[in-house]
């Protein structure tokens, strides 16, 4: 008989009451309800979405940083990275095709436009629109280069231009590598800062539920029920569609790794509804490093495949380009012809990742694709704009699955991890890497409601 005074110790379960997402989703549905039932007091809300989203990205700057510097001097093996980035490159270039593929095939073939007989001359395009489309107007094809490069470093961390801060992050691992020992305090120091902004976002993550609680009241309490009758095709049509790409697309890459889709939806589902909640994608950034690493990733796959992610693998957003500005040629009455639409899709190609440091997200590429082109004209955006914050969440949670998705397949093609044993750990049957002492699996700590829990946790 076993000493009960040597048993082991079993891993302490958390009730479902205490788990961050169970908390993200009843903020979601009662922020839901609360702009249904009083629009006003839904959008004064409006403060703690955004606050929220503020929180986090005011750290992903110096995050991206951190990962990426403290990935590339752990391989120090410039080879190992240049295999890494040309295999994000590969891999980001083949998906996001399928994805606008699938957007362009999928609004032909539903055709959600058409029979709506609007006058392109009938509709004024908005002041925000008008500032959005300046800022992409004058995008030439060797801008979407010439942007990597920031002005000044500084200005890259402080308008949050995530291709910039990943581009001079890499140029500092190099550094880093190429000097050597003499520059191991550095990054010794990198990676103490790395912990401490993680620490940061920990602090963070744990308002998510107010966060979510006001952007979706704000949502609700601007648009409401009605609003969404008049476009519910097209919303319609969207989400199916970012349903079809991830179940199939995201779900036969997966497969073609050797791992299980849905253990994989379930372990980054409190990211998934982060970026549904608070409508971004970028939110989910440092979570998904985490949980990425927590597997077995090394820091700079993690940190190469999801920060150039963020630029050149926007899945959802390649969905909704195709979509929208199909969906407002058919409402205009436009028809396009094959190679008019085959022009669109090269276009779109480009503009999903050049306009990549442009303040706005997907409708200033929206807009920047439809006035670079005299197919259709600019003032259709409009009949999609009072929309675009709903189309704007699914975007979101594509964009965040794709990128964690990518970081998978990424080290499996790296041989960084065995399916087994990334298997093991998402479905808490195996010690994660940034597990503590006595825990299995780290990826339960990302789902803890507001408690105090042991140091390090994924997010």
């Amino acid at each position: 008989m076993t000493d009960p005074g040597i048993r082991a110790r079993a891993p302490i379960r958390r009730g479902w009451y205490r788990r961050l997402y169970v908390w993200v989703l009843a903020g979601m549905v009662l922020g839901a309800a609360t702009g249904l039932i009083a629009p006003e007091f839904g959008r004064s809300l409006e403060v703690l979405g955004d606050t929220f989203v503020s929180l986090l990205t005011m750290v992903l700057g110096p995050i991206i940083f951190c990962m990426v510097v403290g990935g590339i001097a752990a391989v120090a093996d410039l080879r190992q990275v240049g295999k890494v980035a040309l295999r994000s490159i590969v891999y980001f270039e083949i998906v996001t095709t399928i994805a606008l593929v699938l957007g362009l095939s999928v609004v032909n073939l539903v055709r959600p436009g058409d029979g709506m007989g609007v006058d392109a001359d009938a509709l004024t395009v908005s002041d925000e629109v008008a500032e959005g489309t300046e800022a992409g107007r004058d995008l030439h094809w060797t801008d979407y280069f010439t942007q990597l490069v920031p002005d000044n470093i500084i200005g890259g961390f402080a308008e949050g231009a995530v291709l910039q801060v990943l581009f001079f992050a890499v140029l500092f691992g190099i550094a880093l590598v190429v000097i050597g020992e003499p520059a191991r305090p550095i990054a010794r120091g990198i990676e103490s800062l790395s912990r401490v902004l993680f620490t940061i976002v920990r602090f963070v993550t744990y308002a998510a539920p107010v966060g979510v609680f006001g952007a979706m009241a704000y949502t609700t309490g601007s648009f409401g029920a009605a609003t969404i009758g008049a476009l519910l095709k097209l919303i319609a049509t969207f989400y199916a569609t970012s349903a079809v790409f991830v179940v199939v697309v995201l779900g036969s890459v997966l497969l073609l790794a050797g791992l299980n889709p849905l253990r994989v939806l379930r372990y980054f589902r409190s990211e998934v509804l982060l970026a549904l909640g608070a409508s971004s994608s970028e939110v989910a950034i440092p979570g998904i490093v985490r949980k990425l690493e927590n597997v077995g990733v090394s820091k700079g796959t993690a940190g190469i495949s999801v920060s150039a992610g963020y630029s050149f693998n926007l899945d959802g957003t390649c969905i909704y380009l195709t979509l929208s500005a199909m969906f407002i040629a058919q409402a205009l009455g436009i028809d396009l012809s094959f190679g008019e639409q085959l022009l669109l899709l090269a276009v779109m190609l480009l503009s999903s990742k050049g306009t990549a440091g442009v303040t706005g997200g997907g409708f200033v590429m929206l807009t920047t694709t439809v006035s670079s082109l005299s197919m259709i004209p600019l003032s259709g955006v409009m009949l999609v704009f009072g929309i675009d914050r709903f189309m704007s969440e699914c975007r979101a949670v594509v964009n965040a699955l794709g990128n964690a998705v990518a970081g998978l397949v990424i080290a499996r093609w790296q041989g960084e991890i065995t399916a087994a044993d990334a298997t093991a750990i998402m479905s808490g049957r195996g010690q994660g890497r940034a597990a503590g002492p006595g825990r299995e699996g780290a990826a339960t700590s990302a789902e803890a409601a507001p408690a105090p829990v042991p140091a390090r946790p994924a997010p």
